[in-house]
């Protein structure tokens, strides 16, 4: 069953090789990667879940997964607004390489970027994103402030609450914050986290109505590169699902570029990314306090 299963994968050869690049760095490092596409979402899915019809797809959501030698994983989120080189491109916001070359060229900018070898590839579409949470039961979320966007179709109130599918999309996605993305990031973190905990603990692990729909759930909603497979993503889940570091790579101020407003990385994006590809603990005044409307 497991290998139908993997068989079944979306995969896309996202980790390609490319003259200078980044060799192995200490540990192991995924590059996470949230789309808005909508493919396999019904017009009555679309409508429901607030997406939209845009065609395509495009990145706002970024993360780097690093799993060190020793001590505890952590997830990272690079900004979209981080203005850094872009392989053929010059400088721009850093989900232009994924808009303008796919995954590759993503892979290859955050790798030449970090100075970090990038050992796995996993992206996550709007389609069937919701399903993933319904297989699981939802996923009980604490909301210090009430969360209202109806442009992602989120309405909830504040304290601790259940959230389904069609929930946990709007909450991933909503930027109806002082700081927008900077605060959304932090709830993307938070419940990715949340999720990979309810989806490995007995309550799904042992119940097969859950266990099999989940699985199902991320084979259709998940793209991997060509050379992961399912056990890898269940491995990652596992690394994940108990109380990583999770923190926003740092960048030295804000700038109004061509691509509007954007984030400049410096010494201190440098210093950060630098412990990382040493396999190294990052130093507490490097890592960003959580903000955001999660608990």
């Amino acid at each position: 069953m497991l290998f139908y299963f993997d068989g079944k994968l979306h995969r896309v050869d996202a980790l390609t090789s490319y003259s200078g690049r980044i060799g192995d760095t200490p540990g192991t490092n995924w590059l996470i990667v949230g789309t808005d596409s909508r493919a396999g979402l019904s017009d009555q899915q679309k409508k429901n879940l607030a997406t939209g019809d845009a065609d395509g797809a495009r990145t706002d959501t970024i993360m780097m997964a690093h799993l060190p030698p020793s001590g505890k994983p952590m997830l990272i989120s690079i900004p979209r607004d981080m203005y850094v080189p872009i392989p053929g491109m010059g400088s721009h916001k850093i989900n232009s390489a994924f808009n303008n070359g796919g995954p590759q060229l993503l892979v290859q900018t955050v790798e030449e970027f970090t100075g970090v070898h990038i050992d796995h590839y996993a992206e996550i579409g709007f389609g069937g994103f919701d399903n993933l949470v319904d297989a699981v039961g939802g996923v009980e979320m604490c909301l210090d402030q009430p969360l209202r966007d109806p442009k992602a179709g989120l309405d909830l109130k504040a304290g601790c609450q259940e959230l389904n599918g069609a929930q946990a999309l709007g909450l991933v996605r909503t930027r109806a914050f002082p700081n927008a993305d900077l605060e959304r990031v932090v709830n993307q973190r938070k419940f990715l986290s949340a999720l990979m905990a309810k989806a490995t603990s007995p309550s799904v692990l042992l119940n097969p109505f859950r266990l099999f729909p989940f699985v199902s759930g991320a084979v259709d909603a998940v793209t991997v590169d060509s050379g992961d497979h399912l056990w890898s993503l269940a491995w990652l889940a596992f690394k994940l699902r108990s109380d990583p570091i999770t923190t926003t790579a740092p960048a030295d101020g804000d700038q109004y570029t061509d691509d509007g407003d954007s984030l400049i990385p410096g010494e201190t994006t440098k210093r950060f990314f630098d412990y990382i590809a040493r396999g190294k603990a990052v130093p507490a005044d490097l890592l960003t306090s959580d903000a955001g409307a999660v608990s």
